[in-house]
């Protein structure tokens, strides 16, 4: 390489150094230049608006109650403590109930996994707001709800409100595991605490779970294991995938043709849904529908462009609530 040879242009100007010509190059590199344009980022979710049903009682529209107490685990899960909320329909409605259903000794139930983002009347599902629409109409019966948060490994509380800080520790122990131990949890524990003040149904038909995410998956466990105690399924975003081998599911059902078992079950999935390590919740998804239909199984799938949230699951709720109960009334499944 030669470094320093004099170059000359055509009008014999004084000589450019070729160190000149590189440092000055180097130099022009070294400037910033404005890095192109991005994208706006896509609001996928931007469509998904909750309907009056979700925002506002109607006319005449009594309002249920809401209490709040702080749960602990003595058997199924031993040493975790959590939020439980309890919703009653207003007492008119349950005045009504022994009318409405032979054979039905009390209230229906649904139960809802992280029921803190349910039983909110300012979140993305608004759930009292729905029930007391829905039960006034008739489209769903006099039903207690019982919110419950995942349990957190401990004496206490480790914060002062509800919600996602700090993470619920025994959260995926609870609703993402394949077994009967959370619909064991509800039927011995649960349920037995709460209908120490409130008169519920013991009709399977007549009992709900619903959850969203780890705990959509938590809510078909409970069904799928247990359908003599739980026979309609609320799932927003589901992870059916292999976080604790969830991913199973769709050839688990499959198993059951000729013998599906005798749940109801609503999917709501979007096609913007996360995809990770553990899988592709939107395939997922799509893979328990195709199941379901090929084992025969009575239910429904409601797919829109969403992601990981409950915007479009808060948007469809009373819509997935209506069709679960559409025949409670004549006693359906």
């Amino acid at each position: 390489m030669i470094v320093g040879t004099a170059l000359r242009d055509p009008g014999r100007r004084a000589p450019i150094s070729l160190v000149t010509i590189l440092a000055v190059a180097s130099m022009a590199l070294a400037i910033p230049r404005p890095l192109p344009a991005q994208p706006p980022a896509v609001d996928h979710d931007k469509d998904y608006v909750l309907t009056p049903t979700s925002t506002t009682r109607g006319e005449g529209v009594e309002r249920g109650s809401i209490e709040e107490r702080v749960f602990r685990s003595a058997g199924v899960f031993p040493g975790t403590i959590r939020r439980m909320w309890i919703y009653t329909p207003a007492v008119t409605h349950l005045a009504t109930l022994a009318g409405s259903a032979p054979g039905n000794r009390g209230a229906a139930v649904m139960v809802f996994q992280d029921g803190h983002a349910y039983v909110s009347e300012t979140g993305q599902f608004r759930v009292p707001i729905v029930l007391d629409n829905l039960i006034h109409s008739g489209a769903m019966p006099p039903t207690v709800a019982i919110f419950l948060d995942p349990g957190h490994v401990g004496e206490t509380l480790p914060g002062e409100k509800p919600g996602w800080e700090p993470r619920p520790s025994n959260r995926s122990v609870e609703y993402d595991t394949l077994s009967d131990a959370y619909a064991r949890f509800l039927v011995d524990e649960v349920l037995p605490e709460v209908a120490k003040t409130h008169r519920l149904t013991d009709d399977p038909s007549w009992r709900g779970i619903c959850g969203i995410s780890s705990g959509g998956i938590c809510a078909f466990t409970v069904a799928f294991e247990r359908p003599d105690m739980f026979r309609k399924v609320v799932s927003h975003v589901g992870s059916f995938t292999d976080i604790r081998g969830g991913d199973h599911y769709p050839s688990l059902v499959r198993k059951t043709k000729g013998a599906p078992k005798p749940i109801r079950v609503s999917l709501q999935d979007g096609e913007n849904d996360l995809d990770n390590q553990h899988g592709h919740w939107w395939l997922g998804n799509l893979q328990m529908q195709k199941a379901l239909a090929f084992a025969g199984y009575d239910h429904q799938f409601i797919g829109g462009v969403g992601g990981h949230n409950g915007k479009h699951g808060g948007m469809v709720l009373p819509e997935m609530l209506t069709w679960t109960w559409r025949d409670w009334r004549s006693g359906g499944r």
